[in-house]
């Protein structure tokens, strides 16, 4: 695929970007999946709960707890007002649940710094307890309609194969990756900025559903003729191979043992109680011990343990 350097340093960017635009834009239009947080009337705030919910974690999984939680807490003061140990409950079994607390924290702060509104300044956002670069920057393109590179696992591995050639990303992301997916970005200006806004949902939606990691559907791409990976033959990644993480018998598994006995909970528990979550009590008491060390899980009296006031 032709590519240009507009200035030394700068990165390769494909010739026809505005042909590569309109291709994905396109294909959005027809096929992006009908989710909540991308309808008109979507709150900012809904935008921001859907952007922390679904880090790590797939939409399926995601989408009926979202529900959940904006029918209960519609607005950052609703919950900012409720125990955070509510927030750990309702976050169910999404997983990595101190984001439950940080979306707690981040309600607090929109409170008390914002009256209870999500800024659209990014660098007020970034401020925001448990937000970081990315989240920040999905926020103020999804909710705002700003020009910002939103650049998750799937925008990596887009990026890679249309553009770099190469099958994968590497393992973490790189200047080179932002600075290309910066490159990359319809605009600026007005018209620009909503533009530039909605590739970045379309290039993640393509990520998610033809440009898979393990089995793209290269046949349903938009923009097929124009992928450098594709042109070079499809080669094969180089790099070490992805393991999957194993879950059996791991700590992350016994701590979602223990929380979910604690979220079904009417009050405290005891550590005869606990022990039904897990019977190797070393391990249980290891993975007690960081649950009280991320503020998930407090001690109550009489030697028992509760989810946070």
């Amino acid at each position: 695929m032709g590519a240009s350097r507009d200035a030394p340093g700068r990165p390769q960017v494909p010739e026809d970007v505005a042909g590569l635009h309109a291709g994905v834009l396109a294909w959005y239009d027809e096929h992006a999946r009908d989710l909540p947080w991308r309808a008109d009337d979507a709150s900012a705030w809904g935008v921001l709960v859907s952007e922390v919910m679904l880090q790590q974690t797939p939409v399926a999984r995601v989408l009926p707890v979202w529900h959940r939680w904006l029918a209960r807490w519609p607005a950052p003061a609703d919950l900012a007002a409720a125990p955070a140990g509510e927030a750990v409950r309702a976050w169910e079994r999404l997983g990595y649940p101190r984001r439950a607390l940080r979306l707690h924290a981040a309600a607090t702060a929109l409170v008390e710094r914002h009256d209870g509104e999500v800024p659209a300044d990014l660098e007020a956002l970034r401020a925001l307890p448990g937000v970081g670069a990315y989240t920040a920057a999905a926020v103020a393109s999804f909710a705002f309609g700003q020009r910002h590179a939103v650049v998750d696992t799937n925008v990596r591995r887009v990026q890679a194969r249309l553009v770099t050639g190469v099958a994968q990303p590497a393992p973490a992301l790189t200047a080179a990756e932002s600075a290309l997916a910066h490159a990359l970005l319809p605009g600026p200006g007005a018209a620009g900025d909503a533009r530039a806004a909605r590739w970045g949902v379309a290039v993640m939606e393509l990520g998610a559903l033809v440009c898979t990691a393990r089995s793209p559907r290269c046949g349903a791409c938009p923009v097929a003729a124009r992928c450098a990976w594709l042109l070079a033959g499809a080669p094969a990644h180089e790099g070490p191979a992805r393991r999957a993480q194993r879950w059996e018998g791991t700590d992350r598994q016994v701590r979602g043992r223990l929380l979910a006995l604690l979220r079904e909970a009417d009050g405290a528990l005891g550590a005869a109680d606990l022990a039904a979550a897990w019977p190797e009590e070393v391990q249980r008491e290891r993975c007690l011990s960081s649950l009280l060390d991320d503020g998930l899980v407090v001690p109550a009296p009489g030697d028992a343990y509760a989810l946070p006031g």
